[in-house]
């Protein structure tokens, strides 16, 4: 699966136990300034941001939840487990979502690019939601495919409603999977926390992701900002790209190997918190962190502006609105810095 056309490279268009902050989220609870300031401040590539400090049904969890079909979901001692009907827990989040995306539609109107929509990935949804007997969903093989199939289901209708708000604008899916590592390495404990759930072997995982990405019909990317993430899995499952954290890259063969087969990369180079110093990064700081990397990797730097993206290392739901600007300007500028040179 190729890149959109119109998807940005270096910020210009051109060819666990609990899951961690993804790549979307942000502080705060107002939905629409939260659009405004993605939209000022990445218009090459902007995306529907996650505000999980609104409350349940507005985390990653809850909100990809509300997505899911034929599969209710509801809070049961402060934790997501399958329900028997539905019921005001799922109505919350899918309200939530709902006014999030009528947001989107009346400040992005006009817009024509690429946009981003985040859904958590098939493992991390299944490393987090419970049966309804009690037990994390993933220790059931069965129910991780039922919930596969509904989630690709729910995804595709997703995508869909975006596609309709936005009719002149492109839309790419991102899955968001923290959990994707642990669930491979059977390091997910069990609600005793004496033992851990059996692994998922790789051809299983592989099949699972490809059903969610070939339900959605867009190019579809893979963030994780765990250690050690499965890069030759996620580009044969069909992945057009994969997001990470640099600061988690501590083998560069599997990345380089993954690029050269022409995986796009959304390269995490930017702090998610302030440095001790207090201050954000600068571009010129955040774009040479990228290019040593990819200098590191062997490849031509006029490969660069054609695979890379550059952004935050994670999601910024616990820094403050200035050091949020910062951050997306600061990778802004760096993606210009780079394919300027």
């Amino acid at each position: 699966m190729a890149w959109p056309a119109a998807t940005p490279r270096t910020g210009r268009r051109s060819s666990a136990e609990r899951p961690s902050p993804c790549s979307s989220t942000l502080p705060g609870t107002d939905i629409a300034e939260a659009q405004r300031i993605v939209l000022g401040e990445l218009p090459a590539l902007p995306h529907l941001p996650e505000l999980p400090a609104r409350g349940p049904g507005a985390d990653l969890i809850g909100r990809t939840g509300g997505l899911l079909v034929e599969l209710p979901i509801e809070l049961y001692a402060a934790r997501w487990r399958i329900a028997p009907r539905p019921g005001r827990d799922l109505r919350r989040a899918r309200d939530l979502l709902e006014r999030d995306l009528d947001q989107l539609a009346e400040q992005a109107e006009e817009y024509t690019g690429p946009v981003k929509v985040q859904v958590a990935g098939p493992f991390t949804l299944a490393a987090s939601l419970e049966l309804p007997i009690g037990g994390r969903l993933l220790r059931d093989p069965g129910a991780v495919r039922d919930l596969t199939g509904s989630l690709a289901e729910g995804v595709r209708a997703h995508v869909e409603a975006v596609a309709r708000r936005l009719p002149r604008a492109s839309v790419l899916l991102q899955l968001d999977e923290p959990a994707l590592p642990a669930v491979l390495a059977g390091r997910v404990p069990t609600e005793s926390g004496f033992g851990t759930h059996r692994a998922v072997e790789s051809e299983v995982a592989r099949s699972l992701l490809h059903t969610v990405i070939e339900a959605a019909g867009v190019p579809t990317l893979v963030h994780c900002c765990a250690p050690d993430v499965p890069l030759e899995l996620i580009r044969s499952a069909g992945a057009a790209g994969v997001a990470l954290d640099l600061g988690q890259v501590t083998d560069l063969d599997p990345l380089g190997e993954v690029i050269d087969a022409g995986l796009g990369l959304l390269a995490g180079a930017a702090p998610t918190v302030p440095p001790s110093s207090g201050r954000p990064p600068t571009s010129a700081q955040v774009a040479d962190r990228v290019r040593t990397l990819w200098d590191r990797l062997g490849f031509p730097r006029r490969r660069l502006a054609q695979q890379v993206v550059v952004t935050p290392a994670c999601g910024l739901a616990g820094a403050t609105p200035q050091y949020v600007r910062a951050v997306l300007t600061a990778c802004r500028d760096a993606g210009r810095r780079l394919y300027e040179e």
